[in-house]
This record gives C-alpha cells, structure tokens and sequence, in this order.
C-alpha cells in the first residue's frame, strides 16, 4: 500500500533507478545504507482507510505518564520480548556533545543523531496488523507499508514527512525539522534548525533543476501530528532536461532533514557516531508512475521494518550548537513512544 493505493500483481523488482524512467507502476524502498529496491506491479486499486489527510488532528497532548519511556512502552507491546536499543542515554548524550564540539569547532552546522530500536520478531507477528493498528492509533500523510518477502522487505511507515513529490517536471520536497509535545514548546533552535535544512534543501534540489526556478513556497509551518507537532516548510522547483530519476536521487538522498548541513560532513559524523547502519530508517518510502511522470516519496521516519528476524523502529533528531544532551534524549523517546504504544494495539501483540 502506498499513496492510499494497494498494487498488485507483482511484475518485477529491481535496484537499477533508470527503471522508474520506463513505464509502469512502481513501490519504491531506498534504504538509507543500502541499494534501492524498485517493484513494479501490474494493477492498483484505491485501500480505503490507509490514506491519511494531509494536515492530520493531534492526539492527546496530555504527555506520557512518568517512567514511560519507548522501552517501558515496548515491553508491554510484546511480551515477553523486550526492546534493546542501539545507544542508552548515556551514549546518546555523549554523542550529543561530540556534536556541539564539531560544531564549535566549525565542523558542521547540524547533523541528525539517530538510535535504533529492536526485538526479536514476536510470535505470531503480521505486518499488516500492525500496519492496521498504526493506521488507526497513528495515521500519518505520508503513510505506506511494503512487503516483498521475495527481497526481503518488510516495512509499515507512519511517516509525517514528504521527502520528494514530483508532478511531471515540477519537484517538491517537504522537510520536517522542530518537534514539541504543543505548539507552544517550539523554540528558536526548531526554527533554526528548519530554516537550516531548508536552505540545504533548496542547494539539492538546485543541482537538478532550471535554474532560478527553486523557491520556498512555505516556511516553518506548524503541523499537528498524533502526540505531537512539528515545524514544516515546503521547497519546490522544475527539473531541468534530462534530470530523471537517477539524477534526483543523486542530487538528493539521503533527504536533508535526516543527515545535517553540510550534508557530506554530517554524513561522515553520522558514520562514525552510530553504531548500527539505519537501514530503511531515514531512507524514502513511496511510489513512481512512470508512465504519468508522477511520484511521491515520503522520508522513512516512524517507521517499522522487518531485518535479520527482528522488528526495528528508529528514532533520532537533529543537534545544533543549541542543543542540550538530555533534551535531544527526551525528544526520541517522544517521537518512539507513541508508535511503540500503538503497536500494543496490534492483534498479533496480544498472542
């Protein structure tokens, strides 16, 4: 299912992007570290109660209650198996500061700090359950699930962000940067962060269109989001002849709100510091209709992906000289919490 649309009739998959140059129908899987994976399909048809609206009600603002933290939700979600993740608070924190000293160093402007959350594959586990189970507690925009037992791909993304949308030769790109509990908990640091990326995203997206033709049509917008709102802002442009898809995604992926400025040293730190590859986490999930010469990609966030028999889930956010270790630990917790509490609420949890 992707762009409330389920495909059918699997034709054929593959790595090589000129594909999506062709003809067809595509679901499209980037990784963040690791080949694409194109899968064309033969037939679609629309998957009522999948697609989401774009501007999506909040949930409760009410927080969370204390000692709730996403290991604390993922043990009740599936027993008896508990969540570990790739970096405690403690090593998160000091890779925090290790940040902020490259950045008072001059180093970098940004970079987009992630850990990764697993468990062994409970018993029972059915992707679209718990597919179902997000589309009812956690419905997102941007909302698509894959599964390509033949490649290995399992993934239900909950995403809130649009990482690329291309209507013939007109090109968007959506970057979230900013996270509270409510609007009033947005600070400067979440603006500027945002205005940030952005202008990392205008340069991207300035590599493979006309020129003069990128501009900001949104700036720092605020969304509400189950649980929580975020800070959004909308960057557009018109490809250039001969921009096709491998081009775009050379020119823009990884998408900017999940790497950092400048976006070739935040991905060296991002190497060094994380101690586990991210996988389909901050990579793109979506469709391509070749045929139309339209698509819509979201930035794999809040998502779950089956891999090497474990479920994961990521979580991360971006750190600025502004950012404090405790602060950015509590925000991933936020952004992992509701989604691992949602999961509870898949039939298969219960077993």
């Amino acid at each position: 299912m992707v762009g409330g649309r389920l495909l059918t009739g699997l034709a054929e998959v593959t790595s090589d992007l000129d594909a999506l140059e062709g003809n067809g129908l595509w679901a499209v899987v980037l990784a963040f570290d690791a080949p694409p994976v194109c899968a064309r399909f033969g037939s679609s048809r629309p998957a009522p109660g999948w697609a989401s609206p774009r501007r999506v009600p909040a949930g409760p603002e009410r927080p969370p209650e204390r000692g709730t933290g996403p290991e604390r939700a993922a043990e009740r979600a599936v027993r008896p198996a508990r969540w570990t993740s790739s970096l405690d608070r403690a090593g998160y924190c000091k890779r925090v500061s290790m940040i902020r000293e490259a950045i008072r160093a001059g180093d970098v402007y940004q970079v987009n700090l992630c850990r990764r959350l697993s468990t062994p594959l409970p018993e029972g586990f059915d992707l679209l359950d718990l597919a179902a189970a997000l589309a009812r507690g956690n419905p997102a925009p941007h909302a698509a699930v894959v599964h390509l037992p033949s490649v290995g791909v399992s993934v239900a993304s909950a995403s809130p962000e649009r990482f690329l949308r291309r209507q013939g030769d007109l090109i968007e790109s959506e970057p979230i940067k900013g996270t509270a509990r409510t609007p009033a908990g947005l600070t400067a640091k979440d603006r500027a962060e945002n205005v940030m990326i952005v202008d990392l995203v205008r340069n991207d997206l300035g590599r493979v269109c006309r020129y003069g033709s990128v501009e900001v049509t949104d700036l720092c917008r605020t969304e509400r989001h189950p649980g929580l709102v975020h800070l959004v802002s909308t960057v557009r442009g018109r490809l250039r002849p001969g921009s096709g898809w491998p081009e775009i995604l050379a020119a823009t992926f990884p998408p900017g709100s999940v790497t950092g400025a400048p976006k070739l040293a935040a991905l060296g730190m991002i190497s060094a510091l994380e101690p586990e590859p991210r996988g389909v986490y901050c990579g793109g999930v979506g469709w391509v209709d070749a045929d139309r010469r339209e698509a819509d990609l979201n930035v794999a966030i809040r998502t779950f992906w089956v891999e090497g028999g474990r479920l994961n889930l990521g979580t991360g956010g971006g750190i600025t000289w502004d950012s404090t270790p405790e602060q950015e630990w509590a925000e991933t917790e936020l952004k992992a919490a509701r989604l691992l509490q949602v999961a509870a609420g898949a039939r298969w949890a219960g077993r």
